[in-house]
């Protein structure tokens, strides 16, 4: 097993790879074939899984009406090439009734595993357990359905999992930006995100720009983790699904070893779909450790030589296993998704510009698509409505939470403004908790908030 080469994983490569390659390559022409008699010139549609199907039924396979799809299509053709993070009005029919704020704490799921990588003294084995918890969202991640953009000062706040204390805030909405922090006694999480896209017609990719940062608390290690970049298929014709092919890496910014992990991307029949190969390296990029698996299901390690082989007398020694999920879930939800998107577990007075207390996320958690169309509207409207007014006032929005720095960082894909946590939250927290009364999760009295991010009180009228 090559440890540079990142391509080469328990799945093998090679002769074979070469044959799913050419496969690949075929089925792409058929498709593209088949959307050129079809009318649909240049759009894609791939099968994940494979099979015989006809690739015309296949084309034809989505959550659109054909009317409703060929009438989107019209409208999305001029975007083709642009970057729509939020230049585009999207209906509410593609939406989940989840923000991606909230989406942006789903990766505290399985936490425990940077417990400890927080908790081990083997400094590769922290490397093992922190990038295993960075694989273990991607399961969560592929639902296909989209999450609300946040409005600009909108939070979410959960503090009943592990111990942990978690905040996002929107801060920003052109470009549309978020920053999180989450903290517990053997770790502190700190991000800020904001996607770059590229539509492509019937698929978009989506790019990552964002700076991911969880400090250990024990030794202060710091770790940075850059993911690779996501690709969503099938967006109007044929059954949509993700992928994200390339490479995670995860760097030890205090010692140097590193985490380089491939993400292999889905080739025809499925090949490939799901698979995670890599290594852990020390500072003198020698590997120690190989990780391989796959991330809807588990991550297993087993140490290795200079080679990149396994160790004589070692096995692969199984790290992270998916939690079970519940069956034919409507939007595809974790369990830890649905937990998060409760009322019942939202902390005691809980903050007005909770993603939780959205009108329109809730309509559509209730079936509501209609409600959740108009109420979705009347929330952009208002923003927009506010923009004028902090215009014609001078004044700049200023984050809650979190407070802009200096920082400029760089990443694959753009450069970043970086915000950071300014600690006022743990504040805010400590006060509600000593001042509520009741008990947390009082699902009645929180259901009684109005929704209010808004920096001017008439904006919520």
């Amino acid at each position: 097993m090559a440890p540079n080469d990142p391509t080469t994983g328990a799945g093998g490569g090679g002769f074979f790879a070469s044959i799913t390659s050419t496969i690949s390559n075929f089925g792409s022409a058929m498709s593209k074939s088949v959307n050129g008699l079809m009318g649909y010139e240049g759009l894609e549609v791939i099968n994940p899984e494979g099979g015989t199907e006809d690739a015309e039924e296949e084309a034809r396979r989505g959550r659109w009406k054909q009317e409703d799809r060929d009438g989107y299509w019209k409208m999305m053709q001029k975007y083709i090439g642009a970057d729509v993070t939020s230049m585009v009005t999207l209906p509410v029919i593609i939406f989940e009734p989840m923000t991606m704020l909230q989406k942006m704490a789903e990766l505290m799921e399985y936490s425990h595993l940077l417990d400890m990588a927080d908790k081990t003294e083997d400094p590769y084995m922290r490397l093992v357990y922190a990038s295993s918890w960075a694989i273990s969202v991607y399961y969560a991640y592929q639902r296909t359905w989209k999450p609300f953009n946040p409005i600009l000062g909108e939070t979410y706040e959960m503090t009943n999992h592990g111990g942990i204390s978690f905040i996002s805030e929107q801060v920003s909405h052109h470009p549309p930006m978020s920053a999180g922090h989450a903290e517990n006694e053997h770790f502190a999480y700190d991000v800020t995100s904001k996607l770059k896209t590229k539509f492509l017609g019937n698929s978009i990719d989506v790019y990552p720009v964002g700076r991911t940062r969880v400090t250990l608390k024990r030794d202060g290690v710091v770790l940075d983790l850059v993911p690779p970049p996501t690709k969503v298929h099938n967006l109007i014709f044929g059954r949509t699904w993700v992928d994200s092919p390339g490479e995670m890496i995860m760097t030890n910014l205090t010692s140097g070893d590193k985490a380089v992990l491939y993400f292999q991307p889905c080739g025809w029949f499925g090949a490939g779909r799901y698979e995670v190969d890599g290594y852990v390296y020390n500072a003198a990029e020698e590997p120690k450790i190989l990780m391989t698996g796959k991330w809807n299901q588990s991550m297993s390690y087993q140490p290795c030589d200079i080679e990149g082989e396994p160790l004589p007398g070692t096995e692969l020694e199984e790290v992270w296993r998916l939690a079970d999920a519940p069956k034919n879930d409507k939007f595809q939800y974790t369990q830890f998704a649905h937990k998060i998107n409760s009322f019942d577990t939202a902390p005691k007075k809980l903050l007005a510009s909770d993603s939780r207390l959205r009108s329109d996320r809730y309509a559509l958690e209730m079936g509501d698509m209609s409600k959740s169309g108009c109420e979705k509207s009347s929330l952009e409207e208002r923003q927009r409505a506010e923009k004028r007014a902090r215009e014609e006032r001078g004044h700049k929005f200023t984050p809650r939470w979190f407070d802009i720095t200096e920082d400029i960082t760089p990443t694959p894909w753009g450069d970043l403004e970086v915000y950071r946590y300014n600690g006022k939250y743990a504040e805010h927290r400590a006060d509600a908790d000593a001042d509520a009364d009741g008990s947390e999760g009082n699902a009645a009295h929180v259901k009684s908030i109005q929704f209010n991010p808004w920096q001017y009180e008439d904006m919520a009228a």
